[in-house]
């Protein structure tokens, strides 16, 4: 394969991964609005948690270790959720099934030779659109208590 055809795989993969950025941020929202975790109070999940899980996406080729690092956050505390239900089961599930799912689409359409890496992209892209959707849940609900008080202060 010569040169110029590589770099248009490439950038077809680059294409197909752009093109299936809606995707991921509505499996993620879905996620963190279905998931079950700690949402409030001093045991919630902050977005320092969510970005320690981009940055171990961020330094693996691997999407096993990901969910490794995930489900060794949920031993250790549970605000990630615990069980079918969690947050941490569904960004697992949408790891091993959406997003990899949508990553054999890519490489069918491409013909691009490596599955993994435009796997490890969809679930880099994903995890980050979850950490941005975090801190907004996070605002909102701390918007909404500090209004709560504000109101209870006026009466």
């Amino acid at each position: 394969m010569s040169q110029t055809q590589a770099q248009q795989k490439e950038l077809a993969v680059q294409k197909g991964i752009r093109q299936s950025e809606d995707k991921l941020v509505q499996w993620i929202e879905t996620a963190l609005e279905n998931g079950e975790y700690t949402k409030s109070g001093d045991k919630k999940l902050e977005e320092s948690q969510f970005r320690n899980l981009l940055r171990v996406a961020e330094t693996t080729e691997s999407p096993e270790v990901i969910k490794n690092f995930l489900r060794y956050q949920v031993g250790r505390e549970d605000k990630w959720g615990r069980g079918k239900g969690s947050l941490a089961e569904k960004i697992i599930h949408d790891i091993d099934h959406n997003l990899r799912n949508q990553a054999d689409e890519i490489q069918k359409a491409t013909s691009y030779e490596n599955l993994n890496e435009i796997w490890i992209q969809l679930i880099r892209l994903y995890l980050g659109y979850g950490s941005r959707r975090l801190k907004y849940l996070n605002y909102l609900a701390e918007y909404s208590g500090s209004d709560r008080k504000n109101q209870q202060l006026k009466k």
